[in-house]
Protein backbone atom coordinates (compact mmCIF):
# COMPACT_ATOMS: atom_id res chain seq x y z
CA UNK A 1 0.00 0.00 0.00
CA UNK A 2 1.48 3.47 -0.83
CA UNK A 3 1.48 5.99 1.35
CA UNK A 4 -1.04 7.95 0.08
CA UNK A 5 -4.85 7.15 2.27
CA UNK A 6 -6.23 4.42 1.00
CA UNK A 7 -9.12 4.42 -1.30
CA UNK A 8 -11.20 1.59 -0.89
CA UNK A 9 -13.02 0.49 1.97
CA UNK A 10 -16.40 -0.75 0.35
CA UNK A 11 -19.30 -2.32 2.73
CA UNK A 12 -18.07 -6.30 2.88
CA UNK A 13 -17.56 -7.24 -0.55
CA UNK A 14 -14.13 -6.54 -2.33
CA UNK A 15 -13.20 -3.55 -4.17
CA UNK A 16 -13.44 -5.53 -7.21
CA UNK A 17 -16.91 -6.97 -6.75
CA UNK A 18 -17.91 -3.87 -5.74
CA UNK A 19 -17.14 -2.22 -8.90
CA UNK A 20 -18.51 -5.22 -10.36
CA UNK A 21 -21.89 -4.23 -9.00
CA UNK A 22 -21.55 -0.58 -9.93
CA UNK A 23 -20.90 -1.59 -13.72
CA UNK A 24 -23.81 -3.59 -13.50
CA UNK A 25 -26.29 -1.79 -12.27
CA UNK A 26 -25.50 1.43 -14.39
CA UNK A 27 -25.96 -1.17 -17.55
CA UNK A 28 -28.99 -2.41 -16.00
CA UNK A 29 -30.58 0.90 -16.00
CA UNK A 30 -29.36 1.70 -19.38
CA UNK A 31 -30.40 -1.08 -21.20
CA UNK A 32 -34.17 -0.49 -21.80
CA UNK A 33 -33.94 2.30 -22.15
CA UNK A 34 -31.15 1.93 -25.08
CA UNK A 35 -33.68 -0.56 -26.61
CA UNK A 36 -36.69 1.71 -26.43
CA UNK A 37 -34.64 4.30 -27.95
CA UNK A 38 -33.48 2.16 -30.76
CA UNK A 39 -36.66 0.18 -31.42
CA UNK A 40 -38.68 3.41 -31.72
CA UNK A 41 -36.17 4.80 -34.50
CA UNK A 42 -36.30 1.46 -36.72
CA UNK A 43 -39.93 0.81 -35.90
CA UNK A 44 -40.98 4.64 -37.01
CA UNK A 45 -40.67 7.29 -39.91
CA UNK A 46 -36.66 7.34 -41.10
CA UNK A 47 -35.70 10.30 -42.25
CA UNK A 48 -33.13 12.93 -41.57
CA UNK A 49 -35.33 15.04 -38.98
CA UNK A 50 -36.29 11.69 -36.85
CA UNK A 51 -32.26 10.72 -37.13
CA UNK A 52 -31.43 13.74 -35.67
CA UNK A 53 -33.67 13.49 -32.51
CA UNK A 54 -32.41 9.82 -32.19
CA UNK A 55 -28.96 11.08 -32.35
CA UNK A 56 -29.37 14.26 -30.07
CA UNK A 57 -31.19 11.84 -27.56
CA UNK A 58 -28.98 9.07 -27.75
CA UNK A 59 -26.07 11.46 -26.81
CA UNK A 60 -28.03 12.65 -24.07
CA UNK A 61 -28.80 9.41 -22.97
CA UNK A 62 -25.13 8.56 -22.79
CA UNK A 63 -24.13 11.11 -20.86
CA UNK A 64 -26.61 10.73 -18.37
CA UNK A 65 -25.14 7.20 -17.95
CA UNK A 66 -21.67 8.42 -17.73
CA UNK A 67 -22.52 10.80 -15.35
CA UNK A 68 -24.19 8.79 -13.03
CA UNK A 69 -21.49 6.13 -13.20
CA UNK A 70 -19.15 8.45 -12.69
CA UNK A 71 -20.75 9.70 -9.45
CA UNK A 72 -21.91 6.53 -7.88
CA UNK A 73 -17.99 5.56 -8.45
CA UNK A 74 -16.50 8.43 -7.35
CA UNK A 75 -18.65 8.14 -3.93
CA UNK A 76 -17.58 4.52 -3.52
CA UNK A 77 -13.89 5.30 -2.93
CA UNK A 78 -13.86 5.92 0.27
CA UNK A 79 -16.19 3.66 1.71
CA UNK A 80 -17.78 3.82 5.18
CA UNK A 81 -14.15 5.47 6.22
CA UNK A 82 -12.86 2.43 8.11
CA UNK A 83 -9.90 1.60 5.79
CA UNK A 84 -8.92 5.89 5.89
CA UNK A 85 -6.07 7.16 7.93
CA UNK A 86 -7.57 8.98 10.93
CA UNK A 87 -4.48 11.63 11.07
CA UNK A 88 -2.96 12.59 7.70
CA UNK A 89 0.47 15.61 7.25
CA UNK A 90 -0.21 17.55 4.53
CA UNK A 91 2.09 20.51 3.51
CA UNK A 92 3.96 20.30 6.90
CA UNK A 93 1.03 20.50 9.21
CA UNK A 94 -1.20 17.49 11.15
CA UNK A 95 -5.35 16.63 10.18
CA UNK A 96 -7.98 14.63 11.96
CA UNK A 97 -10.44 13.11 9.92
CA UNK A 98 -14.46 13.63 11.00
CA UNK A 99 -16.83 11.13 11.19
CA UNK A 100 -19.14 11.82 8.72
CA UNK A 101 -19.23 12.44 4.93
CA UNK A 102 -20.06 16.16 3.75
CA UNK A 103 -21.09 17.07 -0.22
CA UNK A 104 -19.77 18.62 -2.77
CA UNK A 105 -22.33 19.27 -5.02
CA UNK A 106 -20.70 21.01 -8.22
CA UNK A 107 -17.93 18.78 -9.03
CA UNK A 108 -17.77 19.32 -12.99
CA UNK A 109 -16.46 16.92 -14.90
CA UNK A 110 -16.98 16.38 -18.86
CA UNK A 111 -20.18 14.20 -18.39
CA UNK A 112 -21.72 16.85 -16.26
CA UNK A 113 -21.89 18.04 -12.44
CA UNK A 114 -21.75 15.19 -10.04
CA UNK A 115 -22.00 15.06 -6.19
CA UNK A 116 -19.38 13.94 -4.53
CA UNK A 117 -19.26 12.95 -1.20
CA UNK A 118 -16.64 12.82 1.02
CA UNK A 119 -14.54 12.95 4.52
CA UNK A 120 -12.88 16.35 5.61
CA UNK A 121 -9.94 16.39 7.88
CA UNK A 122 -9.60 18.89 10.63
CA UNK A 123 -6.26 20.61 11.66
CA UNK A 124 -5.28 19.03 14.45
CA UNK A 125 -5.39 22.53 16.65
CA UNK A 126 -9.29 23.53 16.43
CA UNK A 127 -8.16 27.06 18.29
CA UNK A 128 -6.91 28.04 14.54
CA UNK A 129 -9.08 28.77 11.82
CA UNK A 130 -7.45 26.68 9.00
CA UNK A 131 -9.92 25.23 6.58
CA UNK A 132 -10.65 21.68 6.57
CA UNK A 133 -9.16 19.45 3.44
CA UNK A 134 -10.53 17.02 1.25
CA UNK A 135 -8.21 14.29 0.53
CA UNK A 136 -10.39 12.57 -1.73
CA UNK A 137 -10.36 15.65 -3.92
CA UNK A 138 -6.34 16.18 -3.78
CA UNK A 139 -5.96 12.49 -5.15
CA UNK A 140 -8.20 13.38 -7.74
CA UNK A 141 -6.94 16.68 -8.41
CA UNK A 142 -10.14 18.76 -8.69
CA UNK A 143 -8.99 22.62 -9.80
CA UNK A 144 -11.69 24.91 -8.21
CA UNK A 145 -13.90 21.54 -8.17
CA UNK A 146 -13.41 20.66 -11.58
CA UNK A 147 -12.13 17.70 -12.78
CA UNK A 148 -8.84 17.59 -14.46
CA UNK A 149 -10.08 16.67 -17.89
CA UNK A 150 -12.26 19.32 -18.07
CA UNK A 151 -10.16 21.64 -16.70
CA UNK A 152 -7.80 21.16 -19.53
CA UNK A 153 -10.50 21.66 -22.01
CA UNK A 154 -11.50 25.04 -20.30
CA UNK A 155 -7.47 26.14 -20.69
CA UNK A 156 -7.63 25.29 -24.49
CA UNK A 157 -10.50 27.35 -24.96
CA UNK A 158 -9.44 30.11 -22.44
CA UNK A 159 -6.22 30.13 -24.72
CA UNK A 160 -7.97 30.38 -28.45
CA UNK A 161 -8.12 33.05 -30.71
CA UNK A 162 -11.27 34.66 -30.11
CA UNK A 163 -12.07 33.04 -26.89
CA UNK A 164 -14.33 34.82 -24.16
CA UNK A 165 -15.76 34.24 -20.95
CA UNK A 166 -18.81 34.40 -21.98
CA UNK A 167 -18.35 32.32 -24.94
CA UNK A 168 -16.54 29.45 -22.63
CA UNK A 169 -19.48 29.75 -20.36
CA UNK A 170 -21.65 29.57 -22.93
CA UNK A 171 -19.93 26.47 -24.68
CA UNK A 172 -19.67 24.71 -21.16
CA UNK A 173 -23.27 24.46 -20.67
CA UNK A 174 -24.22 23.54 -24.09
CA UNK A 175 -21.43 20.77 -24.88
CA UNK A 176 -20.73 19.41 -20.88
CA UNK A 177 -23.98 20.59 -18.76
CA UNK A 178 -22.01 22.62 -16.32
CA UNK A 179 -22.99 26.22 -15.17
CA UNK A 180 -20.24 27.65 -13.99
CA UNK A 181 -19.94 31.66 -13.37
CA UNK A 182 -17.52 34.31 -14.66
CA UNK A 183 -15.56 34.18 -10.94
CA UNK A 184 -15.55 30.74 -10.46
CA UNK A 185 -13.91 30.22 -14.01
CA UNK A 186 -11.34 33.23 -13.54
CA UNK A 187 -10.23 31.12 -10.30
CA UNK A 188 -9.88 28.11 -12.36
CA UNK A 189 -7.86 30.51 -14.84
CA UNK A 190 -5.34 31.10 -12.64
CA UNK A 191 -4.85 27.77 -10.94
CA UNK A 192 -3.98 26.57 -14.27
CA UNK A 193 -1.70 29.83 -15.15
CA UNK A 194 0.24 29.21 -11.67
CA UNK A 195 0.18 25.46 -12.29
CA UNK A 196 1.37 25.42 -16.04
CA UNK A 197 3.71 28.35 -15.71
CA UNK A 198 6.17 26.46 -13.00
CA UNK A 199 6.69 23.77 -16.27
CA UNK A 200 6.30 25.92 -19.26
CA UNK A 201 10.06 26.62 -19.81
CA UNK A 202 11.02 23.20 -19.90
CA UNK A 203 8.45 21.86 -21.85
CA UNK A 204 9.02 24.65 -24.60
CA UNK A 205 12.71 23.92 -24.48
CA UNK A 206 11.72 20.50 -25.33
CA UNK A 207 9.90 20.87 -28.26
CA UNK A 208 12.73 23.29 -29.46
CA UNK A 209 15.20 20.79 -28.58
CA UNK A 210 13.26 18.10 -30.53
CA UNK A 211 13.36 19.97 -33.50
CA UNK A 212 17.01 20.72 -33.21
CA UNK A 213 17.81 17.16 -33.36
CA UNK A 214 15.64 16.87 -36.64
CA UNK A 215 17.34 19.85 -37.92
CA UNK A 216 20.72 18.47 -37.01
CA UNK A 217 19.84 15.14 -38.70
CA UNK A 218 19.02 16.01 -41.63
CA UNK A 219 22.04 16.38 -44.75
CA UNK A 220 23.35 19.61 -45.65
CA UNK A 221 26.22 21.81 -45.77
CA UNK A 222 24.52 24.81 -43.85
CA UNK A 223 23.82 25.04 -39.75
CA UNK A 224 20.69 24.94 -38.12
CA UNK A 225 19.80 28.16 -37.22
CA UNK A 226 18.30 29.21 -33.72
CA UNK A 227 16.33 32.32 -34.47
CA UNK A 228 15.18 34.52 -31.84
CA UNK A 229 13.21 37.65 -32.12
CA UNK A 230 11.54 40.16 -29.84
CA UNK A 231 9.15 42.57 -30.18
CA UNK A 232 6.26 45.60 -28.27
CA UNK A 233 2.25 45.52 -29.10
CA UNK A 234 0.28 48.13 -26.86
CA UNK A 235 -2.27 46.63 -24.26
CA UNK A 236 -5.14 48.43 -22.99
CA UNK A 237 -4.80 48.34 -18.81
CA UNK A 238 -8.59 48.10 -17.47
CA UNK A 239 -8.04 50.70 -14.15
CA UNK A 240 -7.08 53.32 -15.79
CA UNK A 241 -7.51 53.22 -19.76
CA UNK A 242 -3.83 53.73 -20.07
CA UNK A 243 -2.57 52.12 -23.59
CA UNK A 244 1.00 50.42 -22.74
CA UNK A 245 3.58 48.29 -24.22
CA UNK A 246 3.19 44.46 -23.94
CA UNK A 247 6.10 42.12 -25.10
CA UNK A 248 6.09 39.18 -27.42
CA UNK A 249 9.34 37.09 -28.32
CA UNK A 250 9.97 34.03 -30.20
CA UNK A 251 12.10 31.47 -30.88
CA UNK A 252 12.92 29.50 -33.88
CA UNK A 253 14.51 26.64 -34.98
CA UNK A 254 15.19 27.01 -38.75
CA UNK A 255 16.95 23.89 -40.49
CA UNK A 256 19.61 23.27 -42.94
CA UNK A 257 17.47 24.23 -46.10
CA UNK A 258 15.98 27.41 -44.15
CA UNK A 259 12.36 25.74 -43.15
CA UNK A 260 11.22 27.06 -40.41
CA UNK A 261 10.50 24.12 -38.07
CA UNK A 262 8.86 25.26 -35.05
CA UNK A 263 7.83 28.62 -32.87
CA UNK A 264 7.50 28.94 -29.50
CA UNK A 265 6.17 32.01 -27.82
CA UNK A 266 6.36 34.09 -24.99
CA UNK A 267 4.68 36.93 -23.69
CA UNK A 268 4.42 39.50 -20.64
CA UNK A 269 2.12 42.16 -19.81
CA UNK A 270 3.30 45.62 -19.77
CA UNK A 271 6.27 46.29 -17.67
CA UNK A 272 8.21 49.21 -16.57
CA UNK A 273 11.30 48.44 -18.38
CA UNK A 274 10.41 44.39 -19.80
CA UNK A 275 12.46 43.03 -17.15
CA UNK A 276 10.22 39.83 -16.67
CA UNK A 277 10.75 39.43 -20.43
CA UNK A 278 14.02 39.47 -20.34
CA UNK A 279 14.08 37.37 -17.91
CA UNK A 280 12.06 34.52 -19.71
CA UNK A 281 13.58 34.38 -22.84
CA UNK A 282 17.08 34.78 -21.57
CA UNK A 283 16.12 31.57 -19.34
CA UNK A 284 14.66 29.50 -22.27
CA UNK A 285 17.85 30.05 -24.11
CA UNK A 286 20.35 29.42 -21.20
CA UNK A 287 17.93 26.16 -20.73
CA UNK A 288 18.24 24.97 -24.46
CA UNK A 289 22.14 25.85 -25.06
CA UNK A 290 22.66 23.85 -21.64
CA UNK A 291 20.89 20.75 -22.91
CA UNK A 292 21.67 20.49 -26.40
CA UNK A 293 24.91 18.70 -26.68
CA UNK A 294 24.94 18.64 -30.59
CA UNK A 295 27.39 20.96 -32.61
CA UNK A 296 26.27 24.19 -31.94
CA UNK A 297 23.45 25.89 -34.11
CA UNK A 298 23.87 29.36 -35.69
CA UNK A 299 22.70 32.26 -33.41
CA UNK A 300 20.58 34.80 -34.41
CA UNK A 301 18.47 37.82 -33.09
CA UNK A 302 16.07 39.49 -35.49
CA UNK A 303 13.90 42.40 -34.68
CA UNK A 304 13.92 45.88 -35.57
CA UNK A 305 15.76 48.71 -33.89
CA UNK A 306 12.98 49.56 -30.88
CA UNK A 307 14.68 50.56 -27.98
CA UNK A 308 14.41 47.44 -25.75
CA UNK A 309 15.32 45.46 -28.93
CA UNK A 310 18.66 46.73 -29.16
CA UNK A 311 19.39 46.49 -25.60
CA UNK A 312 18.68 43.38 -25.02
CA UNK A 313 21.11 42.34 -28.24
CA UNK A 314 23.92 45.04 -26.84
CA UNK A 315 23.27 44.08 -22.78
CA UNK A 316 22.42 40.13 -22.92
CA UNK A 317 22.89 38.40 -26.06
CA UNK A 318 26.54 40.03 -26.79
CA UNK A 319 27.66 38.97 -23.46
CA UNK A 320 25.77 35.92 -23.12
CA UNK A 321 28.13 32.72 -22.29
CA UNK A 322 27.61 29.04 -22.95
CA UNK A 323 26.14 27.34 -19.89
CA UNK A 324 28.48 24.74 -19.67
CA UNK A 325 31.87 25.99 -21.67
CA UNK A 326 31.63 29.12 -20.31
CA UNK A 327 33.25 30.64 -24.25
CA UNK A 328 31.45 34.20 -25.34
CA UNK A 329 28.83 33.05 -27.83
CA UNK A 330 28.60 34.25 -31.15
CA UNK A 331 24.91 35.67 -31.84
CA UNK A 332 24.28 37.30 -35.25
CA UNK A 333 22.35 40.38 -34.92
CA UNK A 334 19.79 41.16 -38.06
CA UNK A 335 18.28 44.27 -38.27
CA UNK A 336 14.65 43.34 -40.06
CA UNK A 337 14.39 44.05 -44.03
CA UNK A 338 11.33 45.46 -43.93
CA UNK A 339 12.16 48.01 -41.27
CA UNK A 340 14.76 49.08 -43.54
CA UNK A 341 12.77 48.89 -46.82
CA UNK A 342 10.36 50.96 -45.31
CA UNK A 343 13.65 53.86 -44.75
CA UNK A 344 14.14 53.39 -49.09
CA UNK A 345 10.57 53.94 -49.85
CA UNK A 346 10.81 57.25 -47.57
CA UNK A 347 13.93 58.04 -49.09
CA UNK A 348 12.50 57.54 -52.76
CA UNK A 349 9.50 59.95 -52.25
CA UNK A 350 11.95 62.65 -51.46
CA UNK A 351 14.18 62.24 -54.38
CA UNK A 352 12.19 61.69 -57.10
CA UNK A 353 8.36 62.27 -55.30
CA UNK A 354 5.27 60.67 -54.50
CA UNK A 355 3.99 58.04 -56.55
CA UNK A 356 6.27 58.48 -59.68
CA UNK A 357 7.86 55.95 -62.54
CA UNK A 358 11.51 56.78 -61.55
CA UNK A 359 10.80 56.38 -57.96
CA UNK A 360 9.39 53.12 -58.29
CA UNK A 361 11.91 51.61 -60.55
CA UNK A 362 14.91 52.86 -58.13
CA UNK A 363 13.34 51.82 -55.43
CA UNK A 364 12.75 48.50 -57.07
CA UNK A 365 16.42 48.00 -58.05
CA UNK A 366 17.81 49.39 -54.25
CA UNK A 367 15.17 46.69 -52.48
CA UNK A 368 16.69 43.91 -54.93
CA UNK A 369 20.61 45.71 -53.98
CA UNK A 370 19.83 45.42 -50.60
CA UNK A 371 18.71 42.50 -50.42
CA UNK A 372 20.56 40.05 -52.99
CA UNK A 373 23.96 41.49 -53.64
CA UNK A 374 27.17 41.49 -51.39
CA UNK A 375 27.46 45.26 -49.17
CA UNK A 376 23.85 45.90 -50.48
CA UNK A 377 23.13 49.07 -47.86
CA UNK A 378 26.66 50.50 -48.71
CA UNK A 379 26.07 50.50 -52.45
CA UNK A 380 22.04 51.87 -51.38
CA UNK A 381 23.92 54.56 -49.47
CA UNK A 382 26.23 55.64 -51.94
CA UNK A 383 22.67 55.66 -54.77
CA UNK A 384 20.62 57.55 -52.46
CA UNK A 385 23.27 60.07 -51.62
CA UNK A 386 24.50 60.81 -55.10
CA UNK A 387 21.04 61.61 -56.24
CA UNK A 388 20.73 63.75 -53.26
CA UNK A 389 23.77 66.13 -54.33
CA UNK A 390 21.68 67.06 -57.51
CA UNK A 391 17.94 66.96 -55.94
CA UNK A 392 16.78 70.22 -53.86
CA UNK A 393 14.87 69.28 -51.10
CA UNK A 394 12.69 71.41 -48.87
CA UNK A 395 14.09 71.70 -44.96
CA UNK A 396 11.40 69.11 -44.00
CA UNK A 397 11.88 66.40 -47.00
CA UNK A 398 15.65 67.07 -45.75
CA UNK A 399 14.84 65.90 -41.90
CA UNK A 400 13.22 63.15 -43.45
CA UNK A 401 15.58 61.60 -45.93
CA UNK A 402 18.75 62.21 -43.51
CA UNK A 403 16.37 60.32 -40.70
CA UNK A 404 16.19 57.39 -43.21
CA UNK A 405 19.46 57.40 -44.65
CA UNK A 406 20.96 57.58 -40.84
CA UNK A 407 18.63 54.67 -39.68
CA UNK A 408 20.29 52.13 -42.58
CA UNK A 409 23.83 53.95 -42.22
CA UNK A 410 23.97 53.24 -38.69
CA UNK A 411 23.21 49.93 -38.63
CA UNK A 412 24.55 48.43 -42.16
CA UNK A 413 26.93 45.81 -40.42
CA UNK A 414 23.42 44.36 -39.62
CA UNK A 415 22.20 44.52 -42.73
CA UNK A 416 24.47 41.59 -44.76
CA UNK A 417 21.52 40.19 -46.06
CA UNK A 418 23.07 38.40 -48.86
CA UNK A 419 25.45 36.46 -46.75
CA UNK A 420 22.56 36.27 -44.10
CA UNK A 421 20.49 34.20 -46.86
CA UNK A 422 23.06 32.04 -48.23
CA UNK A 423 23.44 30.85 -44.15
CA UNK A 424 20.00 30.66 -44.57
CA UNK A 425 19.34 32.93 -41.52
CA UNK A 426 16.13 34.47 -41.80
CA UNK A 427 15.67 38.58 -42.60
CA UNK A 428 12.86 39.57 -41.73
CA UNK A 429 11.31 39.55 -37.75
CA UNK A 430 7.52 38.06 -39.09
CA UNK A 431 7.25 35.77 -37.26
CA UNK A 432 7.67 38.03 -34.28
CA UNK A 433 5.23 40.77 -35.76
CA UNK A 434 3.27 37.93 -36.90
CA UNK A 435 3.29 36.90 -32.82
CA UNK A 436 1.82 40.36 -31.92
CA UNK A 437 -1.50 39.23 -33.77
CA UNK A 438 -1.62 35.66 -32.89
CA UNK A 439 -0.93 36.57 -28.66
CA UNK A 440 -2.39 39.53 -28.17
CA UNK A 441 -4.78 40.87 -31.08
CA UNK A 442 -6.50 37.62 -31.51
CA UNK A 443 -7.03 37.22 -27.96
CA UNK A 444 -6.63 40.65 -25.80
CA UNK A 445 -7.67 43.18 -28.29
CA UNK A 446 -11.04 42.06 -29.22
CA UNK A 447 -13.29 44.64 -29.31
CA UNK A 448 -14.17 46.21 -25.83
CA UNK A 449 -11.65 44.49 -23.90
CA UNK A 450 -9.74 45.81 -21.29
CA UNK A 451 -7.00 44.39 -19.03
CA UNK A 452 -5.89 44.04 -15.53
CA UNK A 453 -2.02 42.74 -15.83
CA UNK A 454 -2.79 40.19 -13.54
CA UNK A 455 -5.74 38.91 -15.98
CA UNK A 456 -4.05 39.34 -18.95
CA UNK A 457 -0.86 37.24 -17.26
CA UNK A 458 -2.73 34.35 -16.86
CA UNK A 459 -4.49 34.38 -20.17
CA UNK A 460 -0.66 35.18 -21.71
CA UNK A 461 0.49 32.14 -19.99
CA UNK A 462 -2.13 29.44 -21.24
CA UNK A 463 -2.24 31.44 -24.78
CA UNK A 464 1.56 30.98 -25.55
CA UNK A 465 1.47 27.27 -24.19
CA UNK A 466 -1.24 26.73 -26.61
CA UNK A 467 0.79 28.20 -29.63
CA UNK A 468 4.24 26.89 -28.96
CA UNK A 469 2.70 23.02 -29.04
CA UNK A 470 3.68 22.27 -25.52
CA UNK A 471 -0.25 22.32 -23.92
CA UNK A 472 0.40 18.22 -23.80
CA UNK A 473 4.05 18.14 -22.54
CA UNK A 474 2.64 21.42 -19.92
CA UNK A 475 -0.26 19.76 -18.65
CA UNK A 476 1.45 16.16 -18.56
CA UNK A 477 4.15 17.69 -15.94
CA UNK A 478 1.40 19.51 -14.07
CA UNK A 479 -0.34 16.39 -13.57
CA UNK A 480 2.21 14.49 -12.25
CA UNK A 481 3.27 17.18 -9.77
CA UNK A 482 0.11 17.32 -8.17
CA UNK A 483 1.27 14.29 -6.88
CA UNK A 484 3.71 15.79 -4.09
CA UNK A 485 0.64 17.36 -3.12
CA UNK A 486 -1.15 14.33 -1.26
CA UNK A 487 -1.36 14.31 2.53
CA UNK A 488 -0.12 11.22 3.96
CA UNK A 489 -1.01 8.94 6.77
CA UNK A 490 0.81 10.65 10.20
CA UNK A 491 3.73 8.51 11.62
CA UNK A 492 5.76 9.73 14.45
CA UNK A 493 9.80 9.55 13.78
CA UNK A 494 12.03 7.75 15.73
CA UNK A 495 15.15 10.73 16.47
CA UNK A 496 17.80 7.48 17.31
CA UNK A 497 17.01 5.62 14.67
CA UNK A 498 15.24 7.51 11.76
CA UNK A 499 12.71 5.14 11.37
CA UNK A 500 9.03 5.70 11.29
CA UNK A 501 7.83 4.31 14.84
CA UNK A 502 4.06 4.27 14.48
Amino acid sequence: MDQCIPRSGMAATSPSEEIEMRVEEGIAWLRPRLVELLRGFAEGPRNPASFFAFELTLVTLLRDFGRELLQSFLNGLEGDGQLLAHHVVYQGQGYRRLGKKTRNAYVASLLGTVELWRFPYRFWDPSVKEPSIFPLELELGLVQGITPALADQIGRRMAEAGATQDRVLTWLKAEHHVALGAGRLRKVVAALHEGLELHRQTTQVDVLQDALQQASEEPGNRKPVVAVGRDGVTLCEYAHRFWEVATTATVSIIDRTGKRLVTVTLACPPELGQAEMTKMLTDLLMELLARWEGPLPTLAYISDSGNQETNYFSNVLSRMRHPRTKKRLKWQRVVDFYHAAQRIGTMSEVLFGKDTSKGKKWTRRMLKTLKSKPRGAKRLLHSAASYAKRTKQSDTAEKDFQRAYNYIRKRTRWMHYHDYKKRRIPIGSGVTEAACKTVFAQRLKLSGMRWTATGAKHILTLRTILLSHAWEGTFGRYLATRKSLMPTPYAQVSLETGKIAA
